[in-house]
């Protein structure tokens, strides 16, 4: 699966992913050593997601993030 970042909220790629791996929020922040609480901050939007925790998420579960650039006019 390929996301691009542009067209999403950093909130909804954690959503995207974790409900295509098919797993709870506590199973999906435990991939990435995270608390459940945490994913569902960044879920909700209560909580920034930093790229780095992205990175992780696409490194651990096998997902391509890309952030394209778009061309100047």
């Amino acid at each position: 699966m390929k996301i691009i970042a542009n067209n999403y909220e950093a909130k909804d790629v954690i959503k995207i992913v974790r409900e295509w791996t098919d797993l709870t929020q506590k199973q999906f922040g435990e991939s990435i050593y995270m608390s459940e609480h945490g994913i569902q901050g960044y879920e909700l939007g209560t909580r920034r997601c930093p790229l780095e925790v992205l990175i992780k998420v696409a490194n651990e579960h096998g997902f391509t993030i890309t952030i394209e650039g778009k061309e100047k006019k």
